[in-house]
């Protein structure tokens, strides 16, 4: 158990302070493209004294890293051992790059999450997303769970025959999972006759997909997971251009930020922070990250954070559920909307096992969402709108498709994660 998370809050902002200088004069020494950004700015980074100084650093966002990709290297070419891509949830795959410290770093990072779930070396745990296709964080799970020591089942992403079979054989005490495949993985176990509640699985580390809301209680997707499967459901949230994750404790009231790997912001649409319990955009800067370091870059995911002492003890920062991307943002016929709470409508019916939502605009730039759902579910239509309309106060289009091409939608070939959201809208009339 790190003990720097238990310090005083003026501590662990003391020792952050210190590392995110340290972050500055490397990425200003090493990196072309803050190299060029300070010239330009005329920021003397020695200046920097506070959190106002550090302010007036401009904010890197998704398009500089698309642009000027090259420009983010700060080692020679050759010291780079893992080469990867951003999932491109909003707009192109971006490459990222790791050297032997970032990859130490980044089984560091899991290591200190993994303890936060109480997990330890007498477990086993079952990873049941990709470790190829150039996805960073399946390596960053097998390399924390070496660090710590516990036992390993790569099973890889989807097959629930597959991962049934390992639970069996292997007797896993962990899985790491996309939560929603769970729900895949009860309905294969129903249908044939398998016992979820009396396998050797006790907690599930869950990413990719919010299970709670603010409040910290599940959602609909993570109560559905429980209510057939009595097991501990984890939240995580992390991202490529982090390469730091974010994890619940045993406490589940908010992810933890790892004090000593990434300084925050949560920040308004005028740059300046929100209170705790605000929405706002998170902005971090990695700490000790060597082959691509940013400097305040714009994650464009919308959420709030909390600054009271955890239950746990820790006295680290803790950030709510995302509630939406900035730039998934939809304004429906008057209403201010993410897909995320469209989404958490859908996943409270049951019955309803496959859909996508569908963003367009019409000739006037306006939005227009339409429910994608499979050819033999149009029975749920007429419940599906009445739903939507009581929870959400609007009523999206709804369209039946045939069950094989919304899949092929919704599970892209080469994609690392099922999709939910398809945004086909004018990029000139996106908010």
């Amino acid at each position: 158990m790190h003990s720097e998370y238990f310090l005083k809050k003026h501590e662990i902002e003391a020792k952050q302070w210190d590392l995110l200088l340290d972050q500055l004069q490397y990425t200003a020494s090493y990196s072309p493209f803050y190299t060029d950004l300070f010239e330009k700015n005329q920021l003397d980074l020695k200046a920097v004294k506070d959190y106002s100084d550090f302010q007036k650093i401009p904010i890197t966002y998704k398009k500089d890293l698309e642009t000027d990709n090259g420009q983010f290297l700060a080692v020679p070419s050759k010291e780079v051992i893992d080469h990867v891509t951003t999932s491109g949830t909003i707009g192109k795959p971006v490459s990222f790059f790791l050297n032997e410290a970032d990859l130490q770093r980044l089984a560091q990072n899991e290591y200190h999450s993994f303890l936060m779930t109480g997990m330890t070396a007498d477990d086993v745990v079952q990873i049941t997303t990709t470790l190829d296709r150039r996805f960073m964080a399946g390596m960053a799970y097998f390399l924390g769970l070496r660090q710590l020591g516990a036992g390993i089942v790569r099973t890889g992403a989807g097959l629930p025959q597959l991962q049934w079979d390992s639970i069996e054989r292997f007797q896993p005490t962990y899985l790491i999972a996309v939560p929603s495949f769970l729900l895949k993985m009860i309905e294969f176990a129903e249908q044939n006759e398998i016992a979820v509640n009396q396998t050797s699985v006790k907690a599930v580390i869950c990413i990719g997909e919010p299970i709670r809301y603010k409040n910290g209680e599940l959602n609909a997707l993570g109560s559905r997971i429980t209510s057939a499967w009595n097991i501990e459901l984890f939240s995580t949230y992390a991202s490529t251009e982090m390469s730091t994750a974010f994890t619940e404790c045993q406490q589940h009231h908010g992810v933890h930020e790892l004090s000593d790997l990434i300084f925050t912001e949560i920040l308004d649409d005028d740059g300046n922070p929100v209170a705790a319990g605000q929405i706002g955009e998170l902005v971090v800067t990695p700490l000790r990250t060597r082959t691509m370091p940013l400097i305040r870059y714009a994650t464009g995911d919308m959420l709030t954070w909390h600054d009271d002492i955890c239950t746990c003890g820790r006295n680290t920062k803790r950030l709510g559920p995302v509630v939406g991307r900035k730039q998934q943002r939809l304004k429906f016929k008057g209403t201010s909307l993410f897909p995320q709470h469209i989404q958490e409508s859908l996943n409270s019916i049951e019955n309803l096992d496959l859909y996508l939502i569908e963003a367009t605009s019409d000739e006037f730039g306006n939005d227009i969402v339409t429910i994608l759902i499979p050819e033999d579910q149009k029975n749920e239509a007429d419940d599906l709108k009445e739903l939507l309309q009581a929870s959400l106060y609007v009523t999206p289009k709804i369209q039946t498709v045939e069950r094989k091409e919304l899949e092929k939608l919704k599970f892209p070939k080469n994609a690392r994660k099922p999709i939910s959201f398809l945004d086909r809208r004018s990029a000139f009339h996106k908010i």
